[in-house]
This record gives structure tokens, sequence and C-alpha cells, in this order.
């Protein structure tokens, strides 16, 4: 390999450094075993259209590694001067001129620095250029086209109308030629007996026929007659032909009945021009003799250094000194900025794939105006207490514009490890406080019954008079004392646990106290903690970039450190004053301080405790 490469470490893998014209000349010498990716989607990136429109060679939608190579050597091929290759701006001196292309693109950037009084070719210049050559190639055309047309404003309707019956005449006029060449193809020409009861079955639809000639074939010399224009036209064809009659023969011919081919060969010279001008209509893609082609190497100038820096390495997302092209904006949602954001087509064929990134993903459908558009977020700091299906928030495109925002779909995973540790305390309150709403709920409802059937029973004692009170059951002594043997057992089961734990206490030295109480922390959270930290370490964009269509080629990691600064938290600005009085704040209770006391309380004696026995 003649090219010296250097790499730099991101993402957990080597990317090469792609900042100089040489670099970028040289990824086609590069082991695509090293490339970040081998394919990128024209559509859903924040790159210019028609620069990636231009190098999907085949339009098929997807840019491979094979088509940027192409791209990087035929600007190659067209510039003297590397350097232009950079991003700097295009100039006449860079443009190759020896051979017929490069002549042709050097006439063009003439032509424009003289109208622009410049000394670079701009991609809207070149681009405006090819605009106006265009305008003036399709005016000279259409200037062409009224010395060709027989008819006048009316050549348009006349020549659709004379191409709407002209394979079928041409068809007559040599069916004829051949009856009269022998009789016995006289009956083979016209409808046979089998095609014409064919079409007697059932309903007859005029339709059907349209295979059959325009009109019926003579037989000897009558069949040279001249075509019939009124009389004996086939039905399938007789719209057709009477139009045909008014806007062609009858200008040209005059008022007739009939159409000979010397008439008809006539007529067809006299649109002969007219055709040969409708063929010549310029593409507006393909003029400009060289025009075109200085457009396509200004944009290669300015873009493809950029688009290798975000094909060949991630540098621009990796290196945060811009955004990728697959960011396509920031979502403001729960008091975070999200920049890690990517086009959605279909949220719930991505989700599936997406998942496997190990990323929190918030799918939001976006709304501005008439116009509709789904995104996909990472969340990668903070935590998903308050994230929910049906929030809202506002989307940021590239361009500035705003976008209303809502949830639609959630993929959880964790998003930090503070979120982990306090995870399962979070989930215990949320059940403890669940199951005393259960148990409130009940009760209200079994006071509500109580006093619905007090108030039954009072009102059944008013209506009837009183009913002999009923023997009261027997006293069980057995079931008492059972009863009293369970709840025996239960307190002496929590005493012992108590005690144990005291006892337990009670042998550790005053300042393994506070181990013991960070070991019963770590114990309960330790867990959450320790599956969110393999969970956070393989966090991978791969996944989220090949749900949508790009095929990347490397395990692009987002780590703790990297993946924080993709999720912005609301801070104070620097400077700001923070006032701590709020008028509105809930009361606090003097019992939450009295039990917080209380255990500190027992926390020093049982260290004390601890101390003395010790």
């Amino acid at each position: 390999m003649s090219h010296a490469w250097k790499f730099f470490r991101a993402g957990g893998f080597d990317q090469p450094r792609i900042d100089t014209a040489a670099d970028l000349l040289a990824i086609g010498e590069l082991d695509q075993k090293l490339w970040v990716a081998l394919s990128c989607p024209v559509s859903g990136s924040e790159f210019d259209a028609r620069t990636l429109a231009l190098i999907d060679a085949d339009s098929d939608g997807h840019i491979r590694a094979p088509e940027l190579i192409t791209a990087v050597r035929w600007a190659d091929a067209r510039l003297s001067d590397k350097a232009a290759l950079a991003g700097k701006a295009l100039t006449l001196a860079a443009i190759r001129s020896d051979d017929e292309e490069g002549a042709a693109i050097a006439a063009a950037a003439k032509e424009i620095l003289a109208e622009t009084s410049g000394e670079t070719i701009s991609v809207d210049a070149a681009s405006a250029a090819q605009a106006r050559f265009a305008e003036k190639a399709a005016a000279a055309w259409e200037v062409a086209g009224a010395a060709a047309q027989p008819l006048g404003a009316d050549s348009a309707a006349a020549y659709e109308a004379l191409q709407a019956v002209a394979a079928k005449i041409d068809d007559w006029f040599a069916r004829c030629k051949l009856a009269a060449f022998d009789d016995r193809a006289t009956a083979m020409l016209n409808a046979s007996d089998d095609d014409l009861k064919a079409l007697a079955v059932g309903v007859i639809d005029s339709a059907a026929a349209a295979n059959l000639p325009i009109a019926k074939v003579g037989a000897g010399k009558t069949a040279l007659a001249a075509l019939p224009l009124n009389e004996g036209v086939n039905p399938a064809w007789a719209g057709a032909v009477a139009s045909f009659v008014s806007a062609v023969v009858t200008p040209l011919l005059g008022a007739c009945d009939t159409l000979s081919e010397a008439d008809w060969q006539q007529i067809k010279a006299k649109f002969a021009p007219y055709a040969d001008w409708l063929a010549a209509k310029p593409d507006a893609a393909a003029i400009g003799d060289g025009v075109l082609a200085l457009e396509k190497l200004a944009r290669y100038c300015r873009d493809l250094l950029t688009l290798a820096n975000n094909f060949v390495a991630f540098k621009d997302f990796y290196t945060r000194q811009g955004h990728g092209i697959f960011q396509i904006g920031t979502l403001y949602l729960d008091g975070r900025a999200c920049e890690l954001v990517v086009a959605v087509n279909d949220p719930g064929k991505h989700a599936a794939l997406a998942s496997l990134s190990r990323l929190c993903l918030v799918y939001c459908d976006c709304v501005r105006g008439s116009e509709k558009r789904s995104i996909a977020a990472a969340f990668t700091a903070g935590d998903s207490d308050q994230l929910m299906v049906g929030r809202n928030g506002v989307f940021y495109d590239r361009q500035g514009n705003d976008w209303d925002a809502t949830i639609t779909k959630i993929v959880d995973h964790p998003i930090s490890l503070r979120q982990a540790f306090w995870s399962p305390y979070k989930k215990l309150a949320r059940l403890v406080a669940e199951q005393l709403q259960k148990v409130a709920a009940s009760k209200a409802a079994a006071v509500e019954g109580k006093l619905a059937t007090t108030a039954t029973g009072i009102g059944a004692k008013v209506e009837a008079p009183p009913a002999k009170p009923a023997p009261a059951a027997p006293f069980d002594v057995g079931k008492f004392a059972g009863i009293f043997a369970a709840i025996g057992l239960a307190v002496g089961a929590l005493g012992t646990a108590v005690a144990s734990m005291v006892t337990g206490l009670l042998g550790l030295a005053w300042w393994q106290l506070p181990l013991a109480l960070l070991g019963i922390l770590l114990l309960i959270s330790g867990p959450a903690v320790a599956m969110a930290w393999f969970k956070l370490h393989a966090r991978n964009l791969g996944p989220l970039l090949d749900a949508n269509g790009w095929a990347v080629n490397a395990r692009a990691r987002i780590n703790i450190p990297f993946g924080t600064s993709l999720t912005q938290l609301a801070t104070l600005p620097s400077g700001a004053e923070r006032s701590l009085t709020d008028p509105y704040a809930e009361k606090q209770a003097p019992w939450k301080g009295i039990v917080i006391g209380l255990f500190i309380l027992a926390g020093l004696l049982l260290a004390g405790i601890a101390f003395v026995v010790k």
C-alpha cells in the first residue's frame, strides 16, 4: 500500500483519518474491512441530496463503497490540482482540460467566471449555469418547433390523433397489397369465422373487435381501393378514425370519405418534421456541453471529503466536532436534549433490529403543519421514570424547523448506573404504594358494603316484625387454640429474626457498622447495577443504523462517557441567581424528622453498645 495511513481510536475501534486530499484519493486502496460503513441510504440523511444522487450511479437509493471510490477516482481524473478535493473552492486552473471531457468542463467554467466576474466556481454558480443552459436549450427547441408544426397551434392534437390510428392504417394498406397479390389470402386477412363466432357469444362489445382490421379488405384489384373513413369502419376504431378525419384529414386534404395510400403517405410526410422535433426534445439532465460535469465536479470537491468522514470513518460523530449525516436533529423532551436522533419509516420494523443496540430508544411521530415524519431518539443520560407513551416534546431538525413530537413507542434499556442503583428501591416503593392503594380500596369497598347492608337491614326491620335471634354458636376451644398457636409461631419467628440481626450488629466493631450497611445496599442494588453495567458497555451504534438501511462494518460502541455527551440534561446557566424559597412548597410533616432522628439515635446506640461490649 503506497499511502501512509493514520488512524484514531474512537468507539472502541480504530478509524482511518481522512484529513487531506491524499487521504481521500487513497480510500480505494484501504482494505474495506477497515471501513466503518459499506453502504448508506440516499434518503434519511442530512447531506446534499443532489450530490448523493450523482454518486448513486445505479439509482437504487443506496451508496456503496465501489460507488464512492468511483466518484473519487472520477474527480481525480478531472483535476490537475488535487488540493481542490480538500474542500477548497474549484478554480479554472485546477481543472484538467487535456481531453474532450475536460475541455468541455473548462469551457463551461470559463463562461461561468465571465458571467460572475469571480475566480472560483461555486456549487451554486455551477447549478445555476446548468439550469440556464437547460432553459436556453429548451427555448431553442421551442423556436425550432414553430417551423415544424404543419397545423400551427393545432399540430399537437392532430399528431396525437394521427398516432392513435397510424399503426392500424399502415396495417390495412399492407393487407390490401397482400390480397391484391393473391386472392386466396383475402379470407385470412379479414375476420375468420371463428373470430366472428367468438364475438357473437353473449353481449357484443365493440371493443373486442379492436384486433380485427380497421376496415374490410377487398379481393383482387379492388383490394387496392382507398380506406373508407365513414361507412365500413371497424366499430372499435370508429371514434379514433373520426377524430383523425376532423383533426388531420379535413385540415390537410379537405372533406373526403376515403383515404388513398398516396394521401396517407402525404399526411405522414407532412408530420415527419414534427415527429423529429418531438424526438429532439432536450433532456434537462444532460444539457450543457460540460456544465453538468462541471456541477458534478464542484459538488465532489465540496462534499466528498465530508462524506468520506461519515462513511469510511465516523469522524464527525465521534469527535463531536459536528454531526454525523445520520443525525437529523435534536429532540427536547423531559428536561433533556437528545442529539442522537435518526429518521424512521416503520417504527415497528425499525425497533425489532434497533433494540439490539442496547440504547434506550424513544419513537416519536412528528407533525409540522401538514407534514409528518417519524423519528427515533436515544436517551443516554438521566432516567426513564417519566418517559411514557403519549408524552409530548419538540423536535428541531437540522434546518432549525420545529416539529410537534409525541412518543408512540419506547424500547427500554438502562440509561445510567445511577438509575440502575436506585431502581430496586423505586420498584419497592411503587409496589408498596400499589399494595397500600389496593388495601385502602378494598377497605373502602368493605365499609361502603357494610353501610349499604346496615341501611338495608334497618329498612327491613322497620317494615317487618323483629325475628327471633339465632342461637349463638358454641365456643370452639380447639379452633382458637390453633389461631393463638399460629400467632405465637409468627411472633416467635419475627422475634428470632430481629434478635439475630441485633446480635449480628452487636457482634461488629463500631467502625464495621457503616460497612455492614453499605454491604446491605450493595446486596440490594448490586445485581441491578451489574446488569446495567454490562448493557451500557454493550451499546452499539450499528443496529440503530442498520435498521435504517446502513451497512455498518464495525462495532461502533457508545460507551458511558460518550453516551452521556449525546443527551444534555437541564442545567442552570453559569452566573444565574437562584432563590431556594418556594412559597408553594409543601410543609414537611414533623414525624419524618422524628423517624430519621430515631434511626440515627438507634444506630449510635447500637454502635455504643457494641463498643462497650468489646
